[in-house]
């Protein structure tokens, strides 16, 4: 037999051989790395269950140019989702019973819940959703989400301070405190008696203030 045959024949399966090689190494290799990625980024996820028992939703309006009225909702729940403890990362829901405000006086509560402001029976809920979390300090951020009042969405910045970490039962709790000023009008609580002098009775300038306790959540059970 003559050398180039030879040549030929070796060299085919030869060949073979290393194109098989290489479309198993591809079939294996490829899945594994995104398996390994996949899990990595299950590990850092975490998700965050609201402490209400150690928050608190309050806001401030000045009345009648001389004195400010202070109130609270009572009834609100909150998720948070972050990659590790990497709070730039944060996806935040919040959502407020708007029924549940209480300014300790019963004819104003009424009159907060009518279609003059928040119109409960058509709008009973206000909502947050996150939308950036910025670092702007040592322990602060700028927190910007979209803020739906009534049937109206607008975006609102949260100056916030993280107060620290702790761990409790084997589960991290972190504390922040956020505030804003929204303009009521934007949302359509129209109210807008005016006094004597002209002035707003209620004005337009609403300062929020929220105290957050989140808990970091337990793992999911796989059945």
């Amino acid at each position: 037999m003559t050398k180039p045959v030879m040549i030929a024949l070796f060299a085919i399966p030869f060949s073979a051989m290393v194109f098989n090689a290489k479309t198993a190494d591809e079939t294996i290799l490829v899945p594994a790395k995104n398996n390994v990625a996949e899990k990595a980024e299950q590990a850092q996820t975490k998700n965050w269950m609201l402490d209400r028992s150690h928050s608190n939703v309050k806001f401030t309006v000045t009345h009648m140019v001389v004195s400010e009225v202070d109130g609270s909702f009572g009834k609100y729940n909150g998720t948070m989702v972050t990659n590790g403890d990497d709070f730039t990362t944060a996806k935040i829901n919040f959502t407020v019973d708007v029924a549940s405000i209480n300014t300790n006086n019963e004819g104003r509560d009424r009159h907060l819940k009518n279609d003059d402001f928040f119109n409960v029976e058509k709008f009973p809920e206000m909502k947050f959703e996150s939308t950036s979390m910025k670092k702007t300090g040592d322990n602060k951020y700028e927190l910007t989400g979209n803020l739906t009042i009534r049937d109206i969405t607008k975006p609102v910045k949260f100056d916030v301070v993280h107060l620290g970490n702790t761990v409790d039962r084997g589960r991290t709790k972190a504390g922040f405190k956020a505030t804003a000023t929204i303009d009521r009008f934007d949302f359509n609580l129209k109210w807008d008696r005016v006094t004597e002098a002209g002035n707003l009775v209620v004005a337009r300038d609403v300062k929020i203030n929220i105290n957050c306790a989140w808990v970091e959540a337990p793992p999911a059970q796989n059945n």
